[in-house]
């Protein structure tokens, strides 16, 4: 039977079972057998990360033609004003593409969020503020480069969902066994705050003439993709 685990991803451990330049990996938490995780988060990230062996959903989850709705919280470095969320909700340039649409918002009231090991750097003469930001695509340090495209460096960033999955109140650094039917990826989910989850649409218009460079990658070796295991 296929495995479906929900893990809370501490700061500083990368999303591989492999050591690597002196950080830590997810072979340190005892984690089951032959579980990969179905994508990343980067090093500095914390949240909700998906493990699973079923190849198909990994190959699904890993297409970046399939939205893959996720919520984060971001702490960023002073207050963003309602001009700034709505350039983040609207979509920007970023490096050599534009994002998709997505939702922002200050949170309000602000979230008690445990302290991080090691802690967040503190300005006294600046006020950081945690905001919601959810996207459906997930390039490389995507919403911190965002956030900073707007004038809003994140100093922290904790993913809360992926579609319908929620971080909740699971531990730091502990995980939790769930079903394939726990998991919506179909045209019914809806995301944490209700939106509608788009899998299966394309997040880009298809260009026929562009060659593909990434490898395709078959979906008998779910552990392809990472290393380590």
């Amino acid at each position: 039977m296929p495995q479906y685990i929900l893990f809370h991803k501490p700061f500083g451990v990368l999303s591989q079972f492999t050591p690597e330049d002196g950080a830590r990996s997810l072979a340190e938490f005892d984690l089951p057998k032959g579980v990969y995780p179905a994508g990343r988060l980067d090093k500095d990230s914390e949240g909700l990360l998906l493990l699973t062996d079923d190849g198909p959903l990994i190959e699904q989850l890993l297409n970046p033609r399939n939205q893959k709705p996720k919520t984060y919280w971001a702490l960023v470095e002073r207050v963003p004003d309602e001009a700034a969320l709505q350039r983040l909700r609207e979509g920007l340039q970023i490096e050599d593409y534009t994002t998709l649409p997505c939702q922002a918002q200050l949170l309000n009231p602000q979230p008690e969020v445990a302290l991080r090991e090691p802690p967040v750097r503190v300005r006294k003469s600046v006020q950081d503020v945690w905001i919601s930001i959810e996207v459906v695509e997930g390039k490389n340090r995507q919403v911190r480069k965002m956030t900073a495209a707007i004038g809003h460096p994140t100093l922290r960033l904790i993913r809360r969902s992926i579609a319908n999955l929620e971080l909740g109140d699971l531990p730091l650094g502990q995980w939790k066994a769930i079903e394939r039917q726990d998991i919506q990826w179909g045209s019914e989910a809806t995301t944490a705050s209700g939106v509608p989850v788009s899998y299966g649409q394309s997040a880009q218009p298809a260009n026929p003439l562009r060659k593909s460079k990434s490898p395709v990658v078959s979906a008998r070796r779910p552990g392809a993709w990472f290393k380590g295991r």
